[in-house]
């Protein structure tokens, strides 16, 4: 089987459901920024870290490739099963930042990204998110799109966010706090 199709020569993709769009079109921008969310979250897995947390990242990725295929659908003509979100997808992040969160000291302060290289892995992959959770709530003003992408993605930002601080504090990384000049 050949990876190539050559049917995007001409600068334009297919949906699922079989819509033809420009590779440029907001939808295609959309999970495609997900896509490359997805392999931040791959490159941070590798490193060395605890096996729960790429486990859980594993999960994220997963949850990340139905986001992926729910963008790439034509709504009005996909007739395809695509998996769906839960709000246990959700819950599951939020579960995971308070159980990182009660051993993280208290933030008083703004915080740089970085401290070492796998957290600086996490900042960049948290600032891809929002950049598709942004794109998604562009697309959401002229297409239907669930609401349970956006808030999904909003939650991993966050979740991306913890995950940092938490990497840091495991390796005793001294928080990069913002002083901002007077």
């Amino acid at each position: 089987m050949k990876i190539y199709t050559k049917t995007g020569d001409k600068g334009v993709t297919s949906l699922i459901g079989g819509t033809r769009v420009q590779k440029c079109d907001l939808r295609i921008e959309c999970y495609g920024t997900v896509d490359e969310l997805n392999s931040y979250i791959g490159l941070i897995a590798c490193q060395d870290i605890s096996n729960v947390y790429q486990e859980y990242l594993k999960e994220i990725q997963d949850r990340l490739f139905t986001v992926g295929a729910y963008l790439a659908s034509d709504p009005d003509k996909s007739r395809m099963k695509i998996p769906d979100l839960h709000e246990a997808d959700v819950q599951f992040l939020e579960d995971q930042m308070d159980d990182m969160g009660v051993q993280l000291p208290e933030l008083k302060h703004f915080i740089l990204p970085g401290g070492n290289t796998t957290v600086s892995y996490c900042h960049l992959a948290r600032c891809v998110c929002r950049k598709a959770e942004r794109l998604v709530v562009k697309l959401s003003l002229e297409s239907h799109v669930d609401e349970k992408m956006t808030v999904y993605l909003n939650r991993l930002s966050d979740y991306l966010f913890v995950l940092a601080r938490k990497l840091n504090f495991d390796c005793g990384t001294p928080e990069n706090i913002w002083n901002p000049r007077q």
